[in-house]
């Protein structure tokens, strides 16, 4: 997979790209991750990216022809049949991990952070393929969003994390949130580990697994089990 990001921050991203997991997967030649200053698609002599809304308002809006510009600058030197164009803001489809498994399947994202009170509605019209968000709060920009999704799409891809059963018992698989993980020492302070885990009885502790993790959803997030049944 490739994976573009246009942001006005791109030094923001050079932690989380280049640590753990994420880290991982570009070494393995997994994921191909390019980062793309937006100002240096900008047409203004000072690189601005931003100007006031038609029609008043507070704030500044991000302008199209930057946007534009840097997307079809992309496409152009990758090549690709079909790349996702992805929109980070409030207004998008909540990310989940259904919506994560979905997005992994593509071979080449663009992901475009969005910023200041806004962007030009031009380009969601005509550019953008989808709009992803987070969560229901504002944050300053697409940023720490667009590091979710790479995070949250990477991981799920073949080979990539070390132990090949782990995305098998992760929350959320199967609309269920993880049961109680535990190790040693079997004893610590006076807490112990439940005994059946020391059983060795693996049917008995599978059983124990889905118990507790209908258990734990039903009292955390009993919207999953509500979605589980709409399904």
């Amino acid at each position: 997979m490739r994976i573009d990001i246009i942001t006005i921050f791109p030094k923001m991203f050079k932690a989380v790209l280049n640590e753990s997991i994420i880290r991982r997967a570009q070494n393995k030649g997994k994921v191909e991750i390019y980062m793309h200053n937006l100002r240096d698609y900008s047409c203004d002599k000072h690189k601005k990216v931003d100007d006031r809304p038609f029609g008043g308002g507070s704030g500044m809006v991000m302008r199209p022809q930057p946007i534009f510009r840097a997307v079809e600058d992309i496409k152009a030197k990758v090549k690709t049949k079909k790349a996702k164009v992805i929109l980070l803001c409030p207004q998008g489809e909540k990310l989940n991990q259904k919506v994560a498994k979905r997005l992994a399947k593509y071979k080449h994202l663009i992901l475009i952070c969005g910023h200041y009170e806004g962007i030009d509605e031009r380009v969601r019209q005509y550019l953008v393929d989808e709009e992803i968000s987070i969560g229901d709060y504002v944050l300053t920009g697409g940023e720490l969003p667009a590091m979710v999704l790479v995070d949250c799409i990477v991981r799920l891809m073949p080979g990539v994390l070390g132990d090949k059963n782990s995305l098998n018992f992760e929350s959320f698989k199967g609309n269920l949130l993880e049961y109680p993980q535990y190790t040693r020492p079997a004893k610590f302070k006076d807490m112990s580990v439940p005994s059946i885990l020391l059983s060795g009885d693996h049917k008995k502790i599978q059983l124990w697994k889905t118990k507790e993790a209908l258990k734990r959803t039903k009292k955390r997030r009993p919207d999953l089990l509500n979605l589980c049944k709409g399904d």
